[in-house]
């Protein structure tokens, strides 16, 4: 069989099984088969598929089809300007995070240097692209599960920024009093009810431990506010992605724990997604 045969018939099974982008999803899953680039496929379609390619590709696209990620078949995500390795174990980085990074680059095009602390690193995508752009900023990332930590060593070995992180497994609470210049996290934000409602592909495989925020969604962005107000130098930044309909409770958790609110922002969706604050 043909590559151009394969893709159509993967295609298909894609889209009866309610896949959006299934033709895009079919080349991508027989490119990371095969190991070449999606243009090799396209400028290939009349190239032979050998058995064990063919069977393998079906195998892809069957798991694609009851809804498992593409990244998590791929193994690779792009995020900022960099792909990603990535499992099961680390939730998939989202084109909303990337505002994250456009914000800190901002705010810090002017420095030389700044200490910085990621809580919630999962794959590294945030505290990687930042030290990728920033060549002499240092950060530390933490995280609750061991298998994040994991993976973001190999992401930030496979960028060349492994001599400027410190990889920790641990909860924001444990850290000891130390001074960052600069607090970022996206962590959990998902009222632990409305974790039903999510679409197939997040809710029955990415880490439960990366979407659950508790009862209000608030219980882990209110326990990094707390703690960051004593990690955080004074005038530093903290730097929070939230849920869409959190903007006015988080700010009030802010200014309760000495926070000054710059500014919130909004994701590609127009929904409230990122607040800004400094330290007082």
């Amino acid at each position: 069989m043909n590559i151009e045969v394969a893709i159509k018939e993967a295609s298909k099974e894609l889209k009866n099984n309610r896949i959006e982008s299934a033709l895009l999803d079919s080349e991508l899953l027989l490119s990371s088969v095969i190991k070449k680039d999606r243009k090799f496929i396209l400028l290939n379609l009349d190239k032979e598929l050998d058995q064990n390619d063919h069977d393998n590709f079906k195998d892809l696209i069957l798991k694609r089809s009851r809804g498992k990620p593409l990244a998590y078949l791929t193994g690779t995500k792009s995020f900022w300007k960099d792909n990603f390795k990535v499992n099961e174990k680390v939730l998939i980085p989202r084109p909303d995070t990337e505002i994250i990074i456009e914000q800190v680059l901002k705010i810090y095009k002017n420095k030389d240097y700044i200490n910085f602390l990621e809580v919630g690193v999962g794959s590294g995508c945030i505290a990687l692209s930042i030290l990728k752009e920033k060549k002499s900023f240092f950060g530390t990332g933490i995280d609750l599960s061991q298998d994040c930590i994991e993976i973001c060593k190999y992401n930030a070995k496979k960028l060349g920024v492994n001599n400027r992180i410190k990889l920790l497994k641990s909860d924001v609470d444990n850290l000891i009093f130390r001074k960052y210049d600069l607090i970022i996290s996206n962590p959990p934000y998902i009222k632990k009810f409305d974790l039903n409602k999510l679409d197939r592909e997040v809710i029955d495989y990415e880490p439960k431990m990366a979407l659950d925020g508790g009862l209000e969604g608030l219980s882990v962005i209110r326990m990094v506010i707390k703690k960051s107000s004593e990690l955080i130098k004074t005038h530093g930044r903290l730097v929070l992605e939230i849920g869409h309909d959190q903007k006015e409770l988080v700010k009030k958790m802010l200014k309760d724990n000495n926070f000054y609110v710059n500014r919130t922002l909004k994701d590609l969706a127009k929904n409230d997604r990122c607040i800004i604050s400094t330290k007082k």
